[in-house]
């Protein structure tokens, strides 16, 4: 097959490219299934990771569809767009619109994990009821039947407000600007369910307690927990969607 090794520089983007021009070119004919996502990351010399940010950004231009527990098949030309498209209507013309949804997260692991840590040593009771505030609206969308995605910025952003750094909270913030891209949306489609809702309104639980108990080690401990859960969920439904 004639894949290239690529260089790490918007890797995702650069690992969809090469697959479009294959798939144009006819190395992967509309209906055929692409290579398992192990397959195509060996053989470009990247992570697995990156090779599933490209997939979702294919998918989300109609290059691709991914078949739950079959893989991932090619579409006809009729469905497809010639650029990554990498803004939606809610997301700002920001750079951080372009980042890939996995290197996202593994930045949020690193640095909110801090701002947690920083918000237990530094919330005011004003900020702390904040935070509870954003818990609970999330558990009334949650039983309203509405995917709480509101709820959850409110609580990161209300969690690096508290924090006591403008910078960090900024940085927090334009997380939340490249969360609303269709790369992430698309990617939040895999794992984003009732389930995993409860799972993450226990996580926040945790980490308001660490800071209501003024524990930044427990708040950093447990920030950290659920965005590296949070990550875990995805793979997994991945994993079961795309059969690789």
């Amino acid at each position: 097959m004639p894949l290239q090794t690529v260089e790490s520089n918007r890797l995702y983007r650069q690992i969809a490219e090469q697959l479009r021009g294959l798939i144009a070119q006819g190395e992967f004919a509309a209906g055929t299934r692409l290579p398992a996502e192990r397959d195509l990351a060996r053989q470009l010399g990247v992570s697995r990771p990156s090779v599933r940010e490209a997939l979702i950004a294919l998918e989300v231009e109609g290059w691709v569809e991914v078949r739950t527990g079959s893989g991932i098949y090619v579409q006809p030309p009729r469905r497809r767009t010639t650029t990554i498209t990498t803004r939606s209507a809610g997301a700002k013309d920001t750079e951080g619109a372009e980042w890939g949804p996995l290197q996202l997260m593994q930045a949020r692991e690193l640095v909110e994990a801090e701002v947690a840590a920083l918000a237990a040593r530094n919330a005011r009771r004003p900020q702390i009821a904040q935070i509870a505030q954003a818990v609970a609206q999330m558990r009334e969308e949650a039983a309203a039947g509405v995917e709480p995605r509101a709820g959850d910025e409110a609580f990161h952003t209300a969690v690096a407000q508290a924090c006591g750094n403008e910078v960090l909270a900024d940085t927090v913030r334009s997380y939340w600007s490249a969360r609303h891209g269709p790369l992430f949306l698309r990617l939040g489609d895999y794992f984003e369910n009732p389930a995993s809702w409860s799972a993450a309104l226990v996580e926040h639980d945790a980490v308001l307690e660490a800071i209501r108990a003024r524990d930044a080690a427990a708040a950093r401990a447990a920030m950290q927990q659920h965005l590296k859960k949070a990550t875990g969920r995805y793979s997994a439904s991945w994993r079961r969607a795309n059969h690789s």
